[in-house]
């Protein structure tokens, strides 16, 4: 068999293999009778992303091959504010899709391409927090200028920190709500579980990219 005819085979082969799929007016696969279904196999980026819920799922998907293979030499991030989703990629490969929330209509995260100008693994913010009146008990406001005489301010915990921009925009952990919605001061929050995988493939310098698709 010539180089050309055994190509040609394989390319055949790998076609035959993948399912057909029927897409329903979200995007999602459906079967014969319009229901929605799973044509991929479990555990694919392909399946995860084929489930009901996606993206508005709190799950994270990990390609476990490429992951080890992924450091700050090779990796960027891509954030996208409509699906609230994360991207840790390598190259042009998924390496862990992860939920994110973004910033507020009111102090919405700008979209752009950014590199990382600072990496600080104990961060806390000195703009938004809670504030204590003198005897120590929490009172409203949540800025230092909200502070009572005698009180104080203790800045919301913005670990595994990322800075993106000098005027506070930044990728660290932080309160995803499961309603998925963008929620924070600008700020890119990511769960506790994966924003620490992420920081330690990223370096300053890496690039980021935010992206409204």
């Amino acid at each position: 068999m010539s180089i050309v005819a055994s190509v040609l085979a394989l390319f055949l082969a790998s076609c035959a293999n993948k399912p057909a799929v029927t897409l329903g007016p979200d995007g999602k696969p459906i079967d014969s009778q319009g229901k929605p279904t799973n044509p991929f196999p479990p555990g694919s980026y392909d399946h995860f992303k084929a489930e009901p819920d996606y993206p508005k799922t709190m799950k994270t998907w990990k390609n476990d091959q490429l992951l080890p293979q992924t450091n700050d030499s090779n990796s960027r991030i891509v954030i996208s504010l409509p699906k609230q989703r994360g991207f840790l990629m390598n190259g042009d490969e998924v390496v862990m899709d992860y939920p994110i929330s973004s910033g507020v209509p009111s102090r919405p995260t700008p979209p752009g391409n950014y590199k990382i100008l600072e990496k600080i693994v104990d961060k806390s913010s000195n703009a938004y927090g809670k504030v204590y009146d003198a005897e120590g008990k929490q009172v409203s406001g949540e800025t230092p200028k909200d502070v009572p005489e005698g009180g104080k301010f203790v800045g919301a915990p913005m670990n595994y920190w990322m800075r993106l921009t000098w005027d506070g925009v930044g990728h660290h952990i932080g309160p995803i709500p499961r309603s998925r919605r963008a929620a924070s001061h600008a700020c890119i929050r990511g769960p506790s579980a994966i924003m620490p995988i992420v920081y330690g493939k990223m370096k300053v310098g890496s690039p980021v990219s935010v992206v409204e698709e």
